[in-house]
């Protein structure tokens, strides 16, 4: 043992055994270096498994060996179990082979191994430490420490004995070696331990044979180590140490295989802590392990786990976390995208006839198609989708669509098609059962089902659905049942107004009052409905009440359908448009120092004449009075297509036209161009107070200076001019050397700045001689909350004028009209607002005349009516309004036509104003409607506000201050007001029954009189004028309607009404001779007819209408009425004023003491409570009846009248009449009787009907034949198919179409276009669709021949009268299969079109039956002359109606759809059905379409 003096006792010990070469020891070493490894450097990390004793000379003369055959491990730190420290200096002798030769390496000691590794002595100058082969050559690389003094003293052995199978050695060679080392160490008398290596490799006889082999020697120690394990490695040392140092306690030597338990246990703790580590720490599988590892290097179970196991594990445990992260990551994301497949196929494939029968893999391909695939799925370049970054784009919730090709995308698809199935079915029986509820009639509101269960236990449907599904069905159902019966309860108790309306406001009702109320309401079924819900019914009564007796537009109980509301909205937003647009008026046309200016002509004369001005003007300034315009040029070609497309009018925004022509074809050019560019900028603007541009005619003048044609030129020029409205700029005397002259250019830039200036005069409200807080007449319109009608439609009379305005600040509900009325303007207040707000005003403010609007869809709506008016004091004027959808309503809905008859009715019974409006119609709304009401208003107005002053002055009441704040002046001074105006007026108003395309207003350029904004009419009072120089205004040539045949059903018949409908009827209708118009005149394009200097006088057709006042200032002279054909008179011929001139200074009564309708619904409750009232006493409705008065009302007795004479019906509602005027001048004439035939007469063919074709241009393809457009390859006409496929593509969502009309000039201009070239896109041309669908009507009304042929429209009608719907059908199937085959493929096209549009009668509101109505005449061509014919209209409408319906059996085999309950109603027969149907009208048509060309007659 070496002694030294040092605190820590250092030892070196050799590590020997066996060595030499590849023979010798085999393939590998017996471990001797993995020992010394373990030992001196038993971390992981730095523990090598192969050290190679085979080296180059060079590494072997390297310092680490420095050409010895031992080598130095460097020392090791022992502290003992006593808390002893030491060194331990290790040394391996061992044999190196030259990689050459293999031979072992020449040294300095040239002794074999077994005596060379038993010296004691070794020495090696500036030897190195070795740690591993990859050292060798790289000394410089690792840490270089030197062997301590270059000499070592060997304090002890350790013998090394390989018990491992070995590696092509012999154990037994081993041991011989063993021995004989043994021998020579053991002269050292050093201690010595035998270490067997590699037990964990052990072979037992191996070990067996070690152990014999130490047993056998004397104070020998065996210690079982395994250095890849590192199993008592230490121990081996640790033993030697004691043998070297006997003052240290002797170690336990343990076996192996306890060893190796006990290592394997703290292993497998460290690991568990070491992983447990790595799941705390690591969340996300994109960390590094560089981050991991410097992250937890502090952590003590991190440096344990390495220092055991060493990195390399380490970082394998990571991965395989990291790996198991990312797979759980990609388990979650496919999850989810799984979960979401289910909904993604609800959405894409939702349709199960679409996809029942398709594969996955069509499946797949169906949804590629789908416009929303890429908002649900991605399709990526790379594969499978969890090696792409989509996995890391969570943001990104679209499917890989290469998980569908999954097994598991697969099976989600055949589930959602089950489930489709399933729910199909099973909705199917929700719906079925749905049903089965409905067909049990006794389920009553709030019946429980508990009730209702056991009677519909055996149904299919029952059985089939779950228990939630029955009760969700069955709530569903009473829900709409109580619902139901709740909305009819509530329209009920407004059906009853008269029984709640007779109390004041504020009024608590009386405990009596309560009981007829009960007492009556308990006769209604609707009231015993709710018996179950009797508290629901009481608190929906009391409210009712509570409502009428305290009413309030916030507790109405319409909720935000209440009239005050809508109205308040429709003002707020349209008379701030209307201020806003007057003030750019202002703003816009009060300076104008820049003038654009569209110069229009043919082959270069807009050029031409562009560069003209611009020669006379200096850099683009013109001088013209003393002031400079710029002027912005923009010539045009005629021809060009710009001047079709509106969007360059809102660019260029022209405040002027240049035309200029210089022939006969330019001229003719330029007028329909002008027409166009109007109606183009009239759709461009969509501010109504836009300014009307100015178009200016200017002649061109010829080179040559001497044309012939240079006279007619300027009188045609003229004559185009007058017609449009336009100024003409003639060429001037002389003779000029240019086209155009300087004259001619400043005098049509007057004409434009002229206009400018007129149109800013005319439209301009600022002056104004009236104090903005007087009017002259205050007006209320009343309407009932909830009515199936908009606002806007009762309100665009008023809006759409150009003189409206809003009303006085805080009246919301209130606007101004200023009106030409006789020959003043006047201020007309208007307050718009429901009956319920209108009570309180009608007693306490001073109101000159009320607009009383009722729905004739709606019962109670009459009901409110008749309760207001009949309040009403009888000395203020009432207009009565009845609106309903379109006349057809009048013939098809006998609810419609009573409602509507009776309030004719009552307007006649108080010689009160009816009239009837029609929300689809397509008129322009005017307050023309209303001149003369507001006539009639202005003439009562002094007795008016006499009667208001007297009955204020009795009763002590003021008036209101909500709604008229201020009294009114009786005769304010009115101002003249006569503009030259070139516009043509407002469009008609929307009651006259003439067609859509007609207008009622005559060409201003014919009028002797001037009209104002409105359409107003009033004298010019420097040129009066006699009867022949006066204009009439009449409608198109109409064929006349038949005779009137009386109703067998009606009993009596008010003759007020049947004169009311007599006159209404001739004056709306023209007969064929002796009234004729002058051939020439006459264009089918025109709206407008000639003046009536220009027709033979008609005998009953009153020569006075549209009549100028002799005497302006004359009061009875006679007032024009717009609605064509009822004159009104004067005071003096006035019912009212007549009567209160006849009476002297009658106190005024009420409204329902001169109606007998109205007195006696207010007196039925009355008597229905007390019923002990004798007939006598229940007032003047059961007095005698007069004799001679007991066929009219009299003023007198107002009450006798037939008994509800208003149900036998009016046959035409469209007739606005007074019925006071109509009886005075209908007095001496008698209805004409006509008696009915006895004898059915035989069934006549109709003779065909050829209408003047409505072009003016000629045509090869238009009013053709059909079978000369079609071939076997196209059976359907090019035009047609173009037509179709353009109204589905963009139509399908427009409101009204086929009914509404298209503009004319679009329709004529999309067959010119088609004429010159069959291949037009109707699509770049940007055409309305109501022109489109105009066209195509045209395109039928101009064929030679009808498409359903004249010999079969009898067989029609025959089959329309069968009562067996499913017989009908088959005889209708029959019909249509003798049509020639062209007409039937084009039938069948077109039918197919309609029955295509009837399925979006939700977006178009033209269902079916509105189609039928609007087709049927363009298809069959009736003759209306023919009384057969009109007897048979509805019939007529009906077949095509079925054949709509019932296209896909008549024409693709398929099965006929169930009739509606109306369907299986038989038509009336025989002669009750012809006596029915002889009053009723067609159904509107175009003009042209039943217009027959007059033979010309000279004119008066």
């Amino acid at each position: 043992m070496a002694k030294n003096k040092e605190p820590r006792p250092t030892f070196a010990v050799s590590v020997v055994g066996l060595s030499g070469t590849e023979k010798e020891k085999g393939n590998c070493g017996v471990g001797k270096s993995c020992l010394c490894n373990r030992y001196v450097r038993p971390s992981a990390d730095c523990y090598y498994s192969e050290h190679t004793s085979v080296l180059s000379t060079i590494d072997f003369g390297g310092r680490v060996v420095n050409n010895d055959h031992f080598l130095y491990w460097g020392e090791v730190l022992h502290r003992g179990d006593d808390g002893l420290e030491c060194r331990i200096q290790i040394i391996e002798q061992t044999e190196f082979i030259d990689d050459q030769t293999f031979l072992p390496h020449r040294s300095t000691n040239l002794q074999p191994y077994t005596k060379r590794a038993a010296n004691t002595k070794l020495q090696s100058a500036e030897k190195l430490m070795y740690i591993c082969t990859d050292q060798l050559g790289l000394e410089q690389d690792f840490d270089q420490k030197q062997m301590p003094d270059g000499k070592l003293n060997i304090d002890g052995f350790v013998l090394c004995i390989d018990v491992s199978k070995g590696c092509n050695r012999k154990f037994d060679d081993q041991m011989k070696f063993v021995h004989s080392l043994y021998s020579q160490i053991s002269k050292t008398k050093k201690p010595i331990i035998i270490a067997a290596t590699k037990c964990d490799e052990c072979v037992e006889q191996h070990l067996r044979e070690v152990q014999m082999f130490v047993t056998g020697k004397k104070n020998l120690m065996l210690v079982e180590t395994s250095a890849r394990a590192s199993v008592n490695v230490e121990l081996c040392f640790n033993a030697l140490t004691q043998q070297m140092d006997k003052t240290r306690g002797k170690p336990k030597i343990i076996s192996y295989l306890e060893a190796y338990k006990s290592q394997r246990q703290l292993v497998v703790s460290v690991s568990d802590k070491f992983e447990k580590l790595i799941v705390q720490t690591v969340r996300d599988y994109h960390t590094s392990w560089k981050i991991v590892s410097n992250k937890l290097k502090s952590h003590p179970d991190y440096e344990e786990y390495i220092n055991l196991e060493g990195t390399k594990k380490a970082r394998n445990i990571f991965s395989k976390h990291i790996e198991q992260l990312r797979q759980e990551h990609i388990k979650r994301r496919r999850e989810d995208y799984l979960t979401s497949l289910p909904k993604i196929l609800n959405k894409l494939l939702n349709n199960l006839a679409e996809i029942e029968t398709l594969s996955w893999t069509e499946a797949q391909s169906l949804m590629k198609s789908r416009p929303e695939f890429n908002f649900f799925f991605i399709e990526l370049e790379q594969t499978p989708w969890y090696e792409t970054d989509h996995l890391d784009k969570t943001d990104d919730r679209r499917v890989p669509f290469d998980i569908l090709k999954t097994m598991e995308g697969e099976r989600i698809y055949q589930n959602h098609v089950q489930h489709l199935i399933s729910e199909k079915r099973r909705l199917e029986m929700k719906e079925k059962f749905k049903k089965t509820l409905e067909r049990v009639h006794f389920i009553s509101p709030g019946q429980p089902w508990e009730e209702v269960m056991c009677f519909v236990m055996e149904d299919e449907a029952y059985k089939y659905i779950t228990e939630s599904d029955r009760r969700d069905v069955y709530s569903r159902h009473q829900q709409e049942i109580v619902e139901r019966a709740k909305e009819e309860f509530q329209e009920m108790l407004f059906e009853h107004a008269e029984l709640f309306y007779d109390l004041d406001l504020n009024a608590t009702p009386s405990c009596d009052k309560m009981s007829e109320i009960h007492a009556v309401l308990n006769e209604e079924p609707r009231y015993r409905a709710l018996q179950k819900l009797a508290t629901d019914r009481e608190s929906l009564l009391l409210k009712h009440i509570g409502f009428v007796y305290h009413p309030t537009k916030e507790t109405c109980l319409s909720g935000t359908a209440c009239i005050d509301l809508k109205v308040e909205q429709v003002l707020a937003n349209r008379l701030v448009q209307l201020d806003h647009g007057r003030s750019n008026i202002y703003y816009n046309s009060a300076n104008i120092d820049k003038v654009n200016l569209c110069l229009v002509g043919r082959e270069g004369l807009a050029q031409e004449l562009a560069n003209e001005i611009r020669a006379q003007s200096t850099d683009d300034e013109y001088t013209l009075d003393g002031k400079i315009y710029e002027l912005d040029l923009l010539p045009v070609d005629v021809n060009s297509g710009m001047l079709l497309n509106h969007s360059w009018i809102s660019t260029f925004k022209p405040h002027g036209f240049f035309c200029v022509f210089s022939s006969i074809e330019s001229l003719n050019y330029i007028g329909d161009r002008i027409s166009r560019i109007r109606a183009e900028i009239a759709q461009s603007r969509r501010d109504r107070y836009s300014q009307p541009v100015p178009f200016i005619l200017i002649l061109a003048n010829q080179r040559d200076s001497v044309c012939k044609n240079m006279p007619i030129l300027r009188h045609q020029g003229q004559q185009l001019a007058n017609k449009l409205q336009c100024t003409f700029v003639d060429i001037p005397s002389g003779t000029f050397p240019r086209k155009f002259n300087e004259s001619q250019i400043k005098q049509a830039l007057r004409a434009v700045l002229d206009g400018l200036k007129h149109n800013f005069d005319m439209m301009n409200p600022m002056p104004s001689i009236k104090d903005l807080s007087e009017t002259d007449l205050r007006i209320v319109m009343c309407a009932m909350c909830g009515d199936p009608f908009s606002v806007d439609l009762i309100l665009s009379p008023f809006l759409d004028s150009l003189s409206c305005s809003a009303g006085q600040p805080g009246q919301c509900n209130t606007l101004i009209l200023e009106k030409i009325i006789g020959d003043s303007r006047r201020r007309i207040q208007v307050t718009v607002i429901s009956y319920h707000s209108s009570i309180g005003i009608r007693k306490d403010e001073l109101v000159h005349g009320y607009i009383l609007v009722y729905s004739a869809k709606r019962k109670s709506s009459m009901a409110m009516l008749r309760a207001f008016l009949a309040e009403v004091q009888d000395v203020i004027p009432v207009q009565l309004v009845a609106i309903t959808d379109s006349q057809a309503d009048f013939f098809e809905n006998e609810a419609i036509k009573e409602l509507m008859t009776e309030g004719e009715h009552i307007a006649t019974e108080i010689t009160a104003k009816f009239t009837a409006l029609y929300s689809l119609s397509q008129y322009h709304r005017q307050t023309e409607v209303f001149t003369p009401f507001f006539n009639e208003v202005l003439e009562k107005k002094s007795n008016i506000e006499s009667s208001f002053l007297f009955d204020n002055s009795r009763d002590g009441t003021g008036t209101g201050e909500d709604v008229f704040p201020q009294s009114p002046h009786s005769h304010s001074p009115a101002y003249q007001y006569y503009p030259d105006s070139e516009d043509d007026g407002e469009g008609p108003p929307p009651y006259s029954p003439i067609g859509d395309d007609v207008q009622l207003l005559p060409n201003p350029s014919e009028r002797k009189y001037r009209i104002d904004l409105e359409g107003n009419e009033y004298p010019v009072h420097s040129t009066p004028l006699g009867d022949h120089e006066r204009n009439h205004k009449v409608p198109p040539p109409v064929k006349p309607k038949p005779n009137v045949l009386p109703k067998p059903n009606v009993k009596k018949l008010d003759p007020n009404l049947l004169r009311t409908i007599e006159a209404g009827m001739r004056t709306n209708r023209w007969t064929r001779s002796p009234m004729m118009v002058h051939g020439d005149d006459l264009e089918a394009s025109d709206n407008y007819a000639e003046p009536a200097d220009t027709l033979l006088k008609f005998k009953g057709f009153s020569d006075d209408i549209y009549a100028v006042p002799e005497d302006a200032h004359s009061r009875s002279g006679k007032i024009r009425n717009s609605f064509g054909g009822l004159a009104l008179h004067g005071d003096e011929e006035n019912g009212f004023d007549s009567m209160s001139k006849s009476q002297g200074g009658r106190r005024p009564s009420k409204y329902k003491h001169r109606s007998k309708i109205l007195f006696s619904k207010t007196k039925a409750y009355q008597r229905r409570v007390h019923s002990d009232v004798s007939d006598d006493e229940s007032g003047p409705a059961t007095q005698k009846k007069k004799k001679g008065r007991a066929n009219r009302g009299s003023e007198e007795d107002p009450l006798l009248s037939p008994v509800d004479p208003w149900k036998g019906g009016i046959d035409n509602p469209a007739i606005t009449s007074d019925p006071e005027q109509d009886d005075k001048k209908m007095k001496k004439k008698k209805a004409p009787k006509i008696k009915e035939s006895k004898k059915t007469k035989p069934i006549k063919t109709p003779k065909p009907l050829y209408p003047p074709t409505r072009r003016n241009w000629e045509s090869n393809y238009f009013g053709v034949p059909l079978q000369n457009l079609v071939t076997p390859d196209r059976p359907i006409p090019l035009f047609i198919e173009k037509c179709v496929e353009y109204i589905e593509q963009t139509g399908l969502t427009t409101e009204g179409l086929y009914r509404v009309s298209g503009n004319k000039t679009d329709q004529d201009n999309i067959q010119k276009q088609f004429d010159q070239d069959h291949n037009i896109d109707l699509i770049v041309m940007d055409v309305a669709v109501n022109a489109v669908a105009g066209a195509l009507k045209a395109f039928f009304a101009d064929l030679p021949d009808p498409l359903i042929p004249y010999s079969l429209h009898p067989e029609l009608v025959e089959a329309a009268k069968i009562v067996d719907h499913y017989e009908r059908l088959q005889v209708l199937k029959e019909i249509v299969r003798k049509f020639p085959p062209v007409n039937y493929e084009v039938f069948k096209y077109v039918i197919s079109h309609l029955n295509r549009v009837s399925q979006h009668s939700k977006t178009t509101l033209m269902t079916a039956d509105n189609l039928s109505i609007c087709f049927w005449p363009t298809l069959m061509r009736p003759d209306f002359e023919n009384k057969d014919t009109l007897s048979t209209t509805k019939l007529n409408q009906s077949v095509i109606e079925t054949f709509i319906q019932q296209c896909q059996y008549f024409f693709y085999g398929g099965d006929i759809t169930e009739p509606s309950s109306a369907e299986g109603t038989p038509p009336p027969h025989g002669h009750g059905l012809e006596s029915l149907l002889a009053l009723q009208l067609p159904p509107p048509l175009q003009p042209q379409q039943i217009q027959h060309p007059l033979p010309p007659e000279p004119l008066i």
